[in-house]
């Protein structure tokens, strides 16, 4: 039975964030074969060279102006460089897929918080007054779910102090580059933007990842993980992301972002055995609770 366009519309939104998890699940799947820096670096290489030959065969629209290309330029770096650099190398240095997703998935708090406290930082939808008691009592309830998770963990070497601060590095570039991205980026093709954001994430990742330990190791399993972050996450995610937008559906697309830890965490569960005891699914469903409460004003979500 062929599906109808609406009900294909609708599934959207939750095939993104399936996508999206496979982000970290890809990180821990090739991480064994790949320094992180080294990885990312040809997977900037190849996503630009993906999107150039996509932008030769259809020609789009490029930013209006050199600031904006700049801008554009300095949210690859946080978002590209920036985040995916610390959830890669917060991986290798030991910490789990499921908790790295879990903390990074803070982020629509900070976004939040950040917009009720600045709110001429952010667009007309995104701005707003001081922060809410119902916005207070999600904030705490989402710590409190992070507690319940990362608890079992702490006695078992997973979490150390440098993992941890790379996963926390990791989240304040994602929320930095968000603000930023919502202050000062004004709407754009997703092909020039991304390979903007891409050959940016590229020279800033390139001479560090010079300076890394260990060798690439041309194993299946590393090349599937590129191949995926390549087609699946960069092209994919994104595209699929710029649409949703496009068909008014951005909504649905920041309501649903809080439930990319809990399956990351059970994609991690799935397929590498990571820990995931019942205190901890408490943990995810009172920070996935928290997440909505702070991000939901008035009935519609701050994206």
């Amino acid at each position: 039975m062929v599906a109808k366009p609406g009900a294909q519309w609708r599934a959207m939104p939750w095939v993104f964030v399936l996508i999206w998890s496979t982000g970290f699940i890809v990180a821990r799947y090739g991480m064994a074969f790949a320094p992180p820096l080294g990885f990312l670096t040809l997977r900037y290489a190849l996503s630009s060279l993906c999107f150039g030959l996509w932008i030769v065969w259809s020609r789009p629209s490029w930013p209006r102006d050199r600031w904006q290309a700049m801008h554009l330029a300095a949210v690859g770096v946080l978002m590209q460089a920036g985040y995916l650099g610390g959830v890669w190398s917060s991986v290798k240095a030991g910490i789990g897929a499921g908790t790295v997703a879990l903390l990074v998935g803070l982020q629509p708090v900070l976004t939040a918080l950040w917009l009720t406290r600045h709110p001429g930082h952010g667009t007309a939808e995104g701005s707003a007054g001081a922060v809410s008691a119902q916005q207070w009592a999600g904030l705490a309830l989402g710590l409190g779910g992070v507690v319940l998770v990362l608890w079992p963990k702490l006695g078992g070497g997973e979490l150390t102090a440098w993992n941890f601060a790379l996963a926390i590095l990791a989240l304040l570039c994602i929320t930095a580059g968000t603000l930023y991205q919502k202050r000062f980026v004004h709407p754009c093709d997703v092909r020039s933007a991304g390979l903007l954001q891409q050959l940016a994430a590229l020279a800033v990742t390139l001479p560090l990842a010079s300076l890394e330990s260990g060798t690439l190791v041309w194993h299946a399993q590393l090349i599937g993980a590129l191949a995926w972050s390549v087609i699946g996450l960069t092209l994919g995610g994104s595209s699929l992301l710029y649409l949703l937008i496009q068909r008014g559906a951005a909504t649905e697309v920041s309501s649903l972002m809080y439930l990319v830890p809990p399956c990351t965490s059970l994609l991690a569960w799935m397929l590498f055995d990571e820990l995931f005891t019942p205190t901890m699914w408490l943990g995810l469903a009172l920070t996935a609770a928290g997440v909505a409460l702070v991000t939901t004003r008035r009935g519609a979500t701050i994206r």
